[in-house]
């Protein structure tokens, strides 16, 4: 009866606090996390005590390979990934307190996300953040020199913090970078982006003599050390990351076609 599996369930959600109470406290996760975990713990529980479950540790195969195909019902991969981790991580919990049953954890191994395309902002959006650093001040040339640099090159973000002036080639109209795994290639600098690293070596970078430490400093960073720009932070969701993304979507603003395209891959070989 109805009666009966609200009861089963309840019983069930009993034991979930715990494992909720240490995400809390021992992991430090967030309300935001808590409250996902707590939200689909709750459907199992449902679930399991409408098949007449009263503890977790009497689930079996059937049960779990049943719950899997339940979670997936009219949702999208996403949810039921969510979902069906949420049951494995309380399940595995459980278990080390010896309190789980013998059956195998769910798997989300067999549920595929669909890849997404980057969404491109428009030119005009673009160049109104490109715009938005107060180029009056020189941690507003420097932040403007940065954000050229990632958007007009499609360089990760730690590769343009990391840049040295040794490895900006300005008369060759390119960097020599060091990437992911110590691989270093050549990366072309677009005709726009050249005035604004021509501005941030001769008015932001230059030290009084006998200041100049003995190693060259990273190419964009700031005297305070920080490395993310403020105008960066600034625009939060259009942070670093989505300069660089939209660096391929606009090709037009870089006068450059295919090639130019393939030459600003993040690869070690140009031609790839």
């Amino acid at each position: 009866s109805s009666t009966v599996a609200m009861e089963a369930k309840d019983q069930l959600l009993n034991d979930t606090e715990w494992f909720l109470d240490t995400l809390r406290v021992d992991r430090g996760a967030s309300p935001h996390t808590v409250e996902n975990y707590a939200r689909d713990l709750d459907l199992a529980a449902g679930f399991f005590a409408e098949k007449g479950r009263l503890n977790w540790s009497e689930l079996n195969p059937e049960d779990i390979l049943d719950f899997q195909v339940f979670a997936a019902s009219g949702v999208a991969p996403s949810t039921t990934r969510r979902r069906i981790s949420a049951l494995r991580s309380f399940l595995k919990f459980l278990k080390k307190q010896g309190l789980g049953p013998s059956a195998d954890l769910p798997t989300t191994s067999g549920i595929r996300l669909p890849k997404r395309l980057p969404k491109a902002l428009t030119p005009e959006l673009l160049e109104r953040l490109l715009a938005s650093p107060d180029q009056a001040t020189l941690q507003g040339l420097r932040d403007r020199a940065l954000m050229e640099v990632v958007y007009g090159t499609g360089l990760r973000v730690s590769e343009a913090m990391g840049l040295r002036v040794e490895e900006v080639h300005l008369e060759q109209a390119a960097f020599r970078v060091t990437g992911k795994r110590g691989k270093t290639r050549v990366v072309p600098i677009p005709r726009h982006t050249i005035p604004w690293i021509e501005k941030y070596l001769t008015e932001v970078r230059p030290r009084p003599a006998g200041r100049e430490p003995p190693h060259p400093p990273p190419y964009l960073r700031g005297a305070s050390g920080q490395g993310r720009s403020r105008s960066a932070r600034g625009s939060g969701a259009l942070g670093p990351r989505k300069y660089r993304d939209d660096a391929g979507l606009h090709p037009t603003r870089h006068g450059s076609g295919a090639r130019g395209l393939r030459q600003r891959a993040p690869s070690s070989r140009l031609t790839s």
